[in-house]
């Protein structure tokens, strides 16, 4: 079943001097419970395209029909923690600006919290947080709307190396275990051929499709896969997708 369907999108800008085009004639499908990757070169139309799916931003022609009615989680490149205010605070930050803030919902992320090694940081501030527990505490935040669709820009771009492998795991992990449509956008490789299901190769821009690629399902870790034989050969096929003309 398919949740968004994305259906000969196309999005210019313009300035005082020339018509920008960000994305041409983009026609793909979210499919539910599927772990989506978007890949491309930087300025290649990824976040645009998150923000016309968000409605943040209107498409200069083509349209996207949500089959049902749905609720958008959205995560963006920062985490966005708000200094001032405790994990717990940032964590419910969501729902008291949607004014979805009730016995349930706070219960959810307590639970939330507890699950996902926070609640004994409830009362900390983001500043004595791990570079991955903010990780994870935005994307807490982000899940305690219940959303039906998680869309995460470049979610560990701000990690080291050895975090990025850590909070994919940790990632993963949720994602599978809520059951949750996610997308995932991000110009790392490696990042989105051990997370995702499928895979969407952008060209440089204009962003156009260059190639889906549906990806082997194991159930293993992103950590995991990454040892497996086939992932060198893998990831140089996808650099040259993404960097052929």
């Amino acid at each position: 079943m398919n949740l968004i369907n994305v259906v000969s999108l196309s999005k210019k800008y313009h300035t005082p001097t020339k018509e920008v085009v960000a994305l041409e004639d983009i026609t793909f499908d979210i499919e539910k419970n599927s772990i989506l990757g978007i890949i491309g070169m930087s300025g290649c139309g990824k976040s645009t395209l998150f923000n016309i799916i968000t409605k943040l931003e209107l498409p200069t022609s083509g349209y996207i029909r949500e089959n049902q009615k749905l609720v958008i989680g959205y995560m963006m490149q920062t985490d966005a923690l708000l200094p001032w205010l405790t994990v717990y605070e940032n964590a419910i930050l969501g729902l008291k600006l949607k004014k979805m803030v009730n016995k349930e919902a706070i219960e959810y992320v307590n639970t939330l919290l507890k699950k996902y090694g926070l609640f004994d940081f409830k009362k900390e501030y983001p500043s004595n947080l791990s570079g991955g527990m903010r990780q994870r505490l935005a994307l807490i935040r982000t899940l305690a709307i219940k959303p039906n669709i998680l869309l995460l820009d470049e979610p560990f771009s701000k990690l080291d190396i050895d975090s990025r492998i850590k909070i994919s795991d940790d990632v993963y992990k949720i994602i599978k275990e809520l059951n949750i449509t996610t997308v995932i956008i991000s110009h790392d490789i490696m990042e989105e051929i051990t997370l995702c299901d499928k895979l969407m190769i952008l060209t440089p821009r204009p962003g156009k499709i260059k190639k889906i690629i549906t990806l082997k399902k194991e159930d293993k870790s992103p950590s995991e896969i990454r040892k497996k034989n086939y992932i060198t050969k893998l990831y140089d096929d996808i650099w040259r997708y993404m960097h052929d003309e």
